[in-house]
């Protein structure tokens, strides 16, 4: 196989087979250094600016090294975008005879034992319910992979597919009838049997770190994983490896008992009525916290008056329907999995409600249908470090957002990583002519009573002067719908006829769908559109942020991690809260110039960025753009644009 700089030369194969290809240094030596991790079974840290061509950078050589290679992504569409179009490009290109394979969580599989008890039943809310259960049982017969992604009939936010799937809990594995055509059993026979498997951040920790059943060996048998979008691990890993315990698992125990026993234990009443008394105990709980979502510490759980009585309301009863499925167990393997689950659930109640360790901090978290009780573990990095252990490997960790002012000290205490061998590559973009950081002047402190109509006055000028194609991105749900609905307003009153979007109105898919096609739209977003987002050319010219956003302090693990902090006598604010803030800021910024020819404005409202000694950092880590205060430089900026298209 050819060398990396052949691979990556202006006349190499890549080159050829790529239409529009550019060579880039970052990109080539970037390679290297991750070779040569791999080759020495070392750790890599690699920031690389929009535009590097990152992908490459670790796919040539995690293709030509030889071993077996786990790549794994912040988001399920990344997924499906380098399994489908990016991997198999680069393993054509480079003619190397290497077998892939993409896995997904179960949730993403048909489950065909639970589809066919969920027809079988027939209790569907709708008859589009009915219809898309119909729809799903044809595909299941003629997909190879079972995957859901690739059942185009049927929304993916459809509620028939929480029957149509397994989980962790109601999988009845060796013993389900329909072991042999089980698409989650060939999806992972698939990942044993290939070169290199394509996973995302949240099935890596719960299933092949934490190593499911049946997964247990993907890891040891690999020879290097590589984290791509890998600023987001430290909270993926915070996630699992904590504790936690939901209603909608009490729910959906509830609904494949009744089920299981209406086909083998018709005769049990008992069944069928605790069924119903545990399904009103467990809403019973979620409503105890009120009716709107929200984060709960567990001293606010202790405040509210029925929430103590409710939550040992829905104990007992779980305990007696225990004793009722124990009694119908023998009947089937379903009746005998859901006596399983009834016992593991009440374990992990009392564990909850009795934990005393001082390193987890115990919270809850209320949803619309659910509320989860969690508890979280304070500081991940021992865990990660060890469970890094064993078996030498090479574990690259890549994103064009790791480092706070081109350091990675923050990213490698969240993780225990030491300090490893780290690159960092800027963007070969022209920032300084493609792009301008408009902070602008005279705006009220961000708790201000009308910030947010301060932030529409402002960023509505340029708004004007770009024509459309804005992003605004809102620290909080909150701001999000007061700037879609002042937005509207202003809109209406000076006459500018410009679409105008929310998030919320549609899947993101779609949304950006759009957004991208009607070329002048302003979408207003939170969190989930600060990354992960690609929008080139004039379609995405203004990207407006609200705040420099700062995880809200009240939250109940960002609260427990910094009074630890300070009982280490350490600066929580700057060695944690910063930093977070600083990396979210430049994913929010990363949504503006995505290639060579993309031109734009970044305005960042928050004057704490021009007020503040820490606003210094935040803006020396984003991109070297243009930076002014002024509006008129920010106008003559689109009108010069606006004169070339002329």
């Amino acid at each position: 196989m050819a060398s990396l700089s052949e691979i990556f030369s202006p006349d190499g194969p890549l080159a050829r087979a790529i239409s529009g290809y550019r060579v880039r240094p970052q990109q080539l030596e970037m390679a290297e250094r991750i070779a040569d991790a791999i080759k020495q079974c070392t750790a890599f840290i690699a920031e690389a600016g929009t535009g590097t061509g990152k992908t490459f950078a670790y796919l040539v050589p995690a293709l030509k090294s030889g071993g077996k290679v786990i790549v794994s992504t912040g988001t399920k569409t990344l997924q499906d975008q380098l399994f489908n179009k990016d991997l198999p490009m680069v393993r054509d290109v480079l003619k190397a005879p290497v077998k892939i394979a993409l896995l997904k969580g179960r949730a993403n599989y048909v489950c065909h034992y639970h589809l066919e008890r969920a027809i079988a039943d027939g209790r569907f809310t709708s008859r589009e319910d009915a219809a898309d259960a119909r729809r799903i049982s044809v595909f299941a017969k003629v997909s190879q992979t079972g995957d859901k992604a690739e059942c185009l009939e049927v929304n993916e936010t459809s509620p028939v597919w929480q029957q149509a799937t397994s989980t962790r809990d109601n999988c009845l594995g060796q013993d389900c009838p329909n072991n042999k055509e089980c698409f989650v059993l060939q999806a992972r026979k698939e990942a044993m049997a290939a070169d290199l498997v394509v996973v995302n951040h949240h099935l890596f920790f719960a299933d092949v770190m934490l190593r499911d059943e049946g997964m247990a060996e993907l890891l040891p048998a690999c020879n290097t994983v590589i984290f791509d979008e890998a600023h987001q691990l430290p909270e993926v890993a915070t996630l699992f490896f904590g504790e936690s315990v939901s209603t909608s698992q009490l729910i959906d125990l509830a609904r494949d008992a009744r089920t299981e026993g209406l086909a083998s234990a018709r005769d049990c009443l008992d069944l069928q009525s605790g069924v119903r008394t545990l399904d009103k105990v467990t809403r019973d709980l979620r409503l105890a916290v009120g009716i709107d979502s929200g984060r709960f510490a567990y001293g606010q759980l202790q405040e509210i008056d029925e929430f103590d009585p409710a939550l040992q309301a829905m104990e007992e009863e779980l305990a007696r329907f225990a004793k009722i499925l124990e009694s119908q167990a023998q009947r089937s393997e379903g009746l005998e999995k859901c006596w399983q689950r009834a016992n593991e659930l009440l374990l992990k109640i009392g564990q909850w409600r009795t934990m005393t360790d001082d390193g987890y901090v115990r919270w809850a978290e209320a949803f619309t249908q659910s509320l989860q009780l969690n508890a979280t573990p304070l500081d991940v990095a021992d865990i990660f470090r060890k469970q890094m252990g064993g078996h030498p490997r090479a574990w690259i960790f890549t994103s064009a957002t790791l480092a706070v002012q081109g350091r990675f000290h923050h990213f490698c205490a969240e993780l225990g990583l030491g300090n490893p061998d780290a690159g960092c590559w800027q963007s070969p973009f022209d920032y300084e002519k493609q792009a301008i950081l408009y902070a602008p002047l005279g705006m009220p402190e961000p708790n201000a009573y009308h910030y947010t109509e301060a932030v529409v006055d402002a960023a509505f000028p340029a708004l004007e002067a770009a024509g459309g194609g804005a992003f605004f991105l809102c620290t909080s749900l909150r701001a999000m719908r007061r700037t879609h609905e002042l937005l509207k307003e202003r809109m209406e009153a000076a006459g500018l006829d410009l679409p105008l979007l929310i998030q919320g109105e549609g899947s993101k898919t779609e949304l950006l769908e759009r957004f991208r096609r009607l070329g002048n739209a302003v979408l207003v977003g939170s969190q989930s559109f600060w990354e992960g987002v690609d929008v080139r050319g004039e379609a995405l010219s203004l990207v407006v942020i609200d705040k420099i956003p700062f995880a809200p302090p009240d939250d109940p693990v960002l609260s427990a991690r910094i009074e630890q902090m300070k009982q280490q006598g350490r600066n929580a604010f700057i060695e944690y809260q910063l930093p977070r803030a600083v990396i979210n800021v430049k994913q929010g910024a990363g949504r503006l110039i995505r290639d060579e020819n993309d031109r734009g404005v970044l305005m960042i409202c928050d004057p704490r960025l021009l007020s503040k000694p820490y606003g210094r950092r935040v803006w020396q880590s984003l991109p070297p753009m243009k930076r002014t205060k002024e509006l008129k430089v920010v106008l003559d900026f689109f009108h010069q644009r606006n004169a070339g298209h002329a």
